[in-house]
């Protein structure tokens, strides 16, 4: 039976992807450039903020341009964090069921370090967290190990014995090249075929599903 669970945040927790969006489209108009619907951002999360601006500006775009766009997103972004962003329904439940097991609990995520602190003390403040990690120099981004592992770490729990709850192929990669066990979570961003071809084997539709693990 595994003893932890470590969650990624955007589209797993949180369903952020407005506020990321209008962020996004927010920046491209300020830069001059076409926006994007809503639902193509789903294709440009997961990966930190850094790339989502890679994907969502016109094909072309210089480095110049980059580095613009991702200042004046971060400043975009940092004006939504609390905007439209809320948790999936079942969310605060799962977690209420899990501290009265005695779950240990952490967030890892590509979202930059301050922002991720901020959403989860203002979203999940009530609960307990082992750890809370978002992108930082300290460790590469998901899909390298080392942030998770260093999460484990802190929470006393062998790799072999932490749940990996995700929504992205990213989390899969994560888990696996951690020694974890990935959950994919359906209700997020991505598609379940795109998570099963990085060799995610475990879904749950519905947050309270995560309960049979324990």
């Amino acid at each position: 039976m595994p003893r932890a669970v470590l969650f990624d945040l955007d589209g797993t927790l949180l369903d952020t992807l407005e506020d990321l969006a209008d962020a996004g489209n927010a920046t491209l108009a300020a830069l001059g450039h076409p926006t994007h619907p809503v639902e193509r951002y789903k294709q440009f999360v997961g990966d930190g903020v850094a790339m989502l601006v890679r994907r969502a500006l016109p094909p072309g775009a210089g480095d110049e341009e980059f580095g613009r766009a991702l200042s004046v997103m971060r400043g975009e972004y940092e004006a939504r964090l609390a905007g439209k962003t809320r948790p999936y329904p079942g969310i605060p439940e799962l977690l209420d069921a899990l501290t009265a097991r005695g779950v240990p609990m952490a967030v890892v995520s590509n979202k930059p370090d301050p922002f991720c602190q901020t959403t989860v003390c203002d979203y999940f403040g009530a609960w307990t967290w082992g750890a809370v990690l978002g992108e930082t120099e300290r460790f590469p981004r998901k899909p390298d190990p080392a942030g998770a592992l260093h999460v484990a770490s802190a929470l006393g729990v062998a790799p072999a014995d932490c749940l990996f709850l995700g929504d992205s192929p990213m989390d899969v990669r994560c888990a696996l090249n951690a020694g974890m066990t990935p959950v994919g979570a359906t209700w997020g961003f991505r598609e379940r075929h795109t998570l099963e071809a990085e060799g995610g084997r475990l879904f749950i539709d519905r947050p309270e599903e995560l309960l049979r693990f324990f």
